[in-house]
């Protein structure tokens, strides 16, 4: 009953009132706040360190920046969406905090696209190499099972689209990468699909910032070709892995093409299975399915390959 009366007298307060309203409507930066509401950062920070320690909202540093959303855990959030709810539609404050609240989401989106016409050549390059990007997703849907899984975690969000292929099959998705403007990348494209049940946050996969055995289902889709040590991301996976939960690991089949790492930063050129299977193995986990994905076009170079890992339960 005390955490109940506290997350009410937080929320009866007419700013703080305010920022749950917008927090229900995605995450929002301190800066974002301030300019939104009109108060200074101070008093902003306060209302909000207030409504953290209430359990209504929830602080996630990334890199130089720290963003706020409604609390996952408890009953924080369906409290903060009730009184989201109750208030007029037509309450002048909140239209005008709303309109600036999607004209800082236009400035995102417009960082966003800049981010990635710097970087769509460069994509569509490797993706000229290898299966369309349809067949993999397809194919990682059937690997996974119907689930429904609790949580997934997928590690190097990216845009976001793992979590959009999967979004029917999850109470709820978190993707981490430790690139910010993918970041704010994959933040956009959930949002404009209603994914409310779906975040991201600044991680990196060596320490990845999950309870043990919390997670159903684990997602790396072509990110351990960048790294310098794959098996160390491996096991971080298989740690936030609950017993009979599954990892699925999607990368690419050894290969020749040393312009991925003398213009892409690949680190590997592909993984073989067997070096796959010692990393799963170390780590504690069953190596299931192994699937090659072959490019049906004259220029495809690159086979896609999918591990399937389970926790043994």
């Amino acid at each position: 009953m005390d955490s109940l009366v506290a997350q009410l007298k937080a929320l009866a307060e007419p700013t703080r009132l305010r920022i749950t309203a917008l927090l229900s409507r995605g995450e929002l930066t301190v800066s974002e706040l301030v300019q939104i509401l009109g108060q200074s950062q101070p008093r902003v920070s306060r209302h909000l360190k207030l409504l953290t320690e209430a359990g209504l909202a929830e602080r996630l540093p990334e890199g130089a920046y720290v963003f706020y959303r409604l609390s996952e855990a408890g009953g924080g959030r369906r409290l903060a969406q009730m009184a989201n709810d109750l208030l007029p539609e037509e309450d002048p404050v909140m239209t005008r905090d709303f309109s600036r609240l999607e004209a800082i989401k236009q400035t995102r989106a417009d960082a966003a696209q800049a981010y990635f016409e710097s970087v769509a050549e460069d994509w569509d390059r490797i993706r000229s190499f290898h299966l369309a990007d349809h067949e993999v997703e397809a194919a990682m849907r059937k690997l996974a099972g119907d689930g429904p899984f609790g949580l997934m975690i997928d590690v190097g969000v990216g845009t976001g689209r793992v979590l959009e292929v999967f979004s029917d099959r999850v109470d709820r998705g978190i993707g981490v990468d430790i690139n910010h403007s993918m970041l704010n990348m994959a933040r956009l494209n959930l949002e404009k699909a209603g994914l409310r049940h779906c975040s991201v946050r600044h991680a990196d996969v060596g320490a990845l910032p999950f309870d043990t055995s919390s997670a159903d289902l684990v997602t790396v889709h072509q990110v351990l070709h960048y790294l310098e040590d794959p098996g160390l991301a491996v096991d971080e996976c298989a740690r936030v892995l609950k017993p009979g939960g599954n990892l699925l690991i999607v990368d690419f089949a050894p290969h020749q093409l040393e312009t991925l790492r003398e213009d892409h930063y690949h680190r590997r050129l592909g993984f073989s299975d067997e070096e796959m299977r010692s990393w799963i193995e170390a780590a504690g986990l069953k190596l299931g399915q192994q699937v090659a994905l072959h490019p049906e076009e004259p220029g495809g170079q690159l086979t896609m390959k999918i591990w399937v890992a389970a926790k043994p339960a």
